[in-house]
């Protein structure tokens, strides 16, 4: 088995964990923001399907799908396409807003699918090689992998806390 299979199966827990969630939602709960610090539903998912795709296209030396697959005018959000959405402020985070639920499951499967396409087929030596030396210590692909999965991971389980908050339940 390859290294990267754990990465995957990890991946795909995540994606499960927010289809789960997003299911029980309505596309109303899904974009309520429960508390001005508590970002909503649509935002994580939207976040996280991002997230993945900034990050693998840029280890991939591709451009994201969310502009090249024209993820951008499908959502049309009133935000810019570079917006730094790990820094969104509360009135930010509100302005990604979805009519469609399946919207954002779409996103998610394409970036998610994209990420695992990325892991299949990389060669695990490269595991090593730096990536961003803009850090201390700088930054590996291996470490960029993980901190994506990571994030993709941490959001959906904000996620079902956020819709305990929402619905109740």
């Amino acid at each position: 088995m390859k290294i990267t299979q754990l990465s995957i199966d990890t991946l795909k827990r995540a994606q499960e964990r927010f289809e789960e969630t997003l299911d029980q939602m309505s596309v109303e709960e899904a974009n309520t923001m429960p508390n001005p610090l508590i970002k909503s539903v649509t935002w994580l998912i939207w976040h996280t399907a991002r997230e993945l795709d900034y990050q693998v296209a840029e280890l991939n030396g591709t451009k994201p799908l969310w502009l090249e697959a024209g993820w951008s005018g499908k959502f049309g959000l009133a935000l810019p396409d570079d917006t730094q959405d790990w820094q969104h402020t509360p009135e930010e985070a509100a302005k990604v807003v979805v009519m469609d639920k399946n919207l954002l499951l779409d996103y998610l499967t394409a970036s998610v699918d994209f990420t695992n396409d990325y892991l299949e087929k990389l060669n695990e030596a490269s595991l090593i090689d730096v990536v961003d030396t803009n850090w201390t210590p700088v930054v590996t692909r291996q470490t960029r992998i993980v901190s994506a999965i990571d994030d993709a991971v941490m959001h959906s389980g904000q996620a079902v806390y956020t819709r305990r908050l929402v619905i109740g339940k």
